[in-house]
């Protein structure tokens, strides 16, 4: 298991309580619930800090998904998730992301790499500088 990461001050913050569709056999939150909201908080985080028109020519996609899993999330408990973004590598971005349980105890972590595609040509491009900007803490 990897180390944990920790979110640096002016990560990106949402709350989500676990609704009964979110709970497995095993009766805690599924994996791929994990995974979800890890998807979530990344648009929330881009809708947040980009206007409809910036988004307009842009759309990201997912290359890499790594998720480790330290504690279980059990029915109706809040997760609070904090997500940032790494290392910029042309038109790729590295997204972390971090789900505490109520007790501020890590549940899972996630490390995405996500990389820009311009809409109009359906091909990756540079990030441009000022999604850096807006996105860099």
């Amino acid at each position: 298991m990897s180390r944990a990461f920790e979110a640096p001050a002016g990560a990106f913050p949402l709350t989500i309580t676990a609704a009964d569709d979110d709970i497995d056999a095993n009766g805690h939150v599924n994996n791929v619930v994990y995974l979800r909201w890890a998807q979530d908080i990344a648009i929330a985080h881009w809708e947040a800090n980009t206007s409809a028109e910036e988004r307009a020519p842009w759309t990201w996609v997912a290359r890499r998904h790594e998720i480790d899993y330290r504690r279980e999330l059990l029915p109706g408990e809040t997760a609070t998730v904090l997500t940032w973004v790494g290392e910029l590598k042309g038109p790729r971005f590295e997204r972390y992301v971090r789900i505490n349980g109520p007790d501020g105890e890590m549940c899972a972590q996630s490390r995405t790499d996500w990389a820009l595609v311009n809409i109009e040509t359906r091909r990756p491009a540079r990030v441009p500088d000022w999604m850096v900007e807006r996105f860099t803490l």
